[in-house]
């Protein structure tokens, strides 16, 4: 049963926002699109931020919205970090904190502060003023102060998105810790899809106000017709589990459902959970078992479908190993060649995979 619930129909300024959603109610929903498509509008309206007659939204079975409800912003049991990280500035990190907490009854709080500050790694901040702190740092604190007023939601507005490179890979596992651990939903905002890959369990695609499409993280990336909101980045995520670790190679085997890929030495125990990504430009295509070559992941698959790429010249094909989907993109000449079909079988290369956690 999906726990949030929400339907907005805003215009604005030449702007129409028109949704109807069902969410899952643990783990991170990625609100995915480009500038301009909608995403903060909607995070807004979900927030209270912005009144929208006629709208509707419950969380967790709470009417937070409604034909005669209306539940303003500073009484909903969310918590909200922006791209800019807020903070007080005349306060340290633990006031920062403490402030965060004390807006929320004893009897309402359902953690605790200490928990919040092992979540985000920031105990070793909280005597320091927030103007001497990273970007990343103020980031993990405004974040740690989302989650001091017990939330019931919290909405994640393009955090990284006004970090360097640097920055984003100081927050990325801190990020990840909060989809591992936090019992409530997540909504994030982002226009990366690198980030979706590596956080989401579940993507809402936005175009122009509107849901374009929704689903698992796993089989929304394999979409064919998706692939112009992902250009360069199209590719799949996979989920998988160490099977063995290999001390001679410094290789990490991962078992997924309908094969295993071998990567660069992971840390972790057999058994452990892990996630990865392979790009569709790093997936090469055989009609017969390559022989005597250097690339370690080669998968039997069978061609579920082919679709034009947005690259001129080329084409994605979209294939099934076992029951996990894998996405190809070809040259046009090599799919007349190869005389590539759905239905066919062939062995899929693949070049490069990335670990996300």
């Amino acid at each position: 049963m999906a726990a949030i619930r929400a339907g907005f129909k805003l215009d604005r300024a030449g702007f129409v926002l028109d949704v109807d959603l069902e969410l899952p109610g643990r783990g991170v929903t990625a609100l995915f699109g480009p500038s301009g498509s909608g995403k903060t509008t909607l995070l807004r309206c979900i927030a209270g931020l912005e009144r929208v007659p006629g709208g509707k939204l419950s969380v967790n079975g709470a009417l937070w919205q409604g034909a005669d409800t209306f539940v303003p912003t500073h009484r909903r049991p969310l918590g909200y970090v922006f791209q800019e990280a807020s903070l007080f500035p005349h306060l340290s990190v633990r006031r920062n904190l403490e402030y965060g907490m004390k807006r929320v009854p004893p009897a309402l709080r359902r953690g605790n502060l200490e928990a919040s500050i092992e979540l985000l790694g920031i105990g070793a901040l909280l005597e320091r003023a927030t103007d001497g702190l990273s970007g990343g740092e103020r980031q993990r604190v405004a974040i740690a102060r989302a989650l001091a007023v017990s939330p019931q939601l919290l909405l994640l507005d393009e955090p990284l998105a006004s970090l360097d490179l640097a920055r984003k890979q100081e927050i990325l596992p801190y990020l990840q810790r909060l989809h591992d651990d936090l019992e409530i939903p997540v909504l994030y905002v982002s226009h990366a899809p690198d980030e979706v890959a590596r956080l989401a369990d579940h993507v809402v695609l936005l175009e122009h106000g509107s849901v374009v499409a929704q689903g698992g993280v796993q089989a929304t990336l394999a979409r064919l017709d998706l692939a112009g909101a992902f250009a360069d980045d199209m590719g799949v995520v996979i989920d998988a589990t160490i099977a063995a670790q290999d001390d001679t190679d410094h290789l990490t085997r991962l078992d997924f459902e309908g094969g295993s890929v071998h990567v660069s030495r992971c840390i972790g125990a057999p058994g452990a959970r892990m996630r990865f990504r392979i790009q569709a430009r790093d997936v090469s295509l055989a009609v017969q078992r390559p022989e005597r070559t250097s690339i370690l992941n080669l998968f039997e698959a069978r061609i579920v479908e082919v679709a034009d790429a947005t690259v001129p010249g080329q084409v994605l094909v979209k294939l099934e190993v076992g029951r996990t989907p894998l996405v190809a993109r070809i040259s046009g000449r090599s799919r007349r060649e190869l005389r590539i079909e759905p239905g066919q079988s062939v062995w899929a290369q693949v070049k490069s995979v990335a670990v996300l956690r």
